[in-house]
Parts: C-alpha cells; structure tokens; sequence
C-alpha cells in the first residue's frame, strides 16, 4: 500500500533534524511530501496546507518547529490527521521552549509530541501508525527492531571481547 507523510518545518534549518525522519520513511517505501510552512511567516500556505492535507491523501503529519513553535498545533487545530510534533533545538532555551509549546495543546487539539531534536521517532512514530492498518509494514517494522537488537548484542559483545579503552579507539 502506499502512503504519504507530510514533514514540514518553520524554517529551512529545521530540516537537519527532520532529515532523519524522511530518509527512515523512504528507507520503508513511504512517500513524503517535505515543506517549509511557518506559522508566522506564511501563515495562509500553513493553513492551505493543513486544511488540503487529508484531501490530498496524506494520512500523518510530522512538524518540526522552533521557539514558539506553533506550527505543529496550528496545523492540528486544521486537520483531523495525526500530527507528529518535533521540538527543534534552538540556542535561547535548548529546545525547552519548543517542546513545552508542542506538548502543552489545549484540550481537544492533541498533538503527538517526541523528544527534542526526535526527528527520527518522529518516523518511527509515523511508521507505527501506519503500521496499524498494514501487515506488511507492521512486518518490515519488527525486522527494523530486531536489526537494532542485533546491533547491540554485537557492539555489547565486542566490548566485552576488547574492553572499554580498545572498544573506543576502534570506533
């Protein structure tokens, strides 16, 4: 089945930390339409968007925003879709401001928060919920969790094999 994930920014230089999130989903075969639509700075493209969004086929929304950092909520006040937010780090608060903005939605508005900088969970998270209504994603999703297992009993078994100081300088 094919989707497609939007992922918008306020800013061209949130896409470092959304990039991750992109490339996991298209890593899975999902479509993702990538923007930039700020809140304050376009606010009638944001609103477009987010009214046009469900129409258009998109079925998850992730949006990655900064300081204030209404772009997530404004989009889900607009939309029934999910909508993924990401806190960008910024240099005033460290990102602090920008995830209290996207965690504290008023009731009735919610807005699926991930870590500061998080855009990778974002397309985990993404992923997930698609994963719900498609097997074969669900599937290709538990392989995804079981390579990371893998990954890590190898890395735990080569420190032990070498030790903390060879471990690191092989790195």
């Amino acid at each position: 089945m094919n989707y497609l994930v939007a992922v918008v920014m306020g800013s061209d230089s949130d896409l470092l930390t959304l990039k991750p999130a992109v490339d996991l989903l298209q890593k899975f075969g999902i479509s993702t339409e990538v923007r930039i639509l700020s809140a304050h700075r376009t606010p009638h493209e944001m609103v477009a968007f987010a009214k046009e969004a469900q129409i258009r086929g998109i079925k998850v929304i992730i949006a990655g925003a900064g300081g204030a950092a209404h772009l997530p909520g404004m989009i889900a006040s607009m939309s029934s879709l999910p909508v993924i937010g990401v806190p960008i780090q910024s240099n005033a608060l460290s990102g602090v401001d920008s995830m209290l903005s996207i965690l504290q939605m008023p009731r009735g508005i919610p807005v699926a928060t991930v870590a500061i900088g998080g855009g990778l969970n974002a397309g985990l998270l993404a992923l997930q919920i698609l994963a719900a209504f498609d097997s074969s994603l669900a599937e290709d999703l538990a392989t995804y969790r079981t390579s990371m297992y893998k990954e890590v009993i190898e890395k735990d078994r080569k420190l032990v094999e070498l030790g903390p100081d060879a471990y690191l300088q092989d790195m």
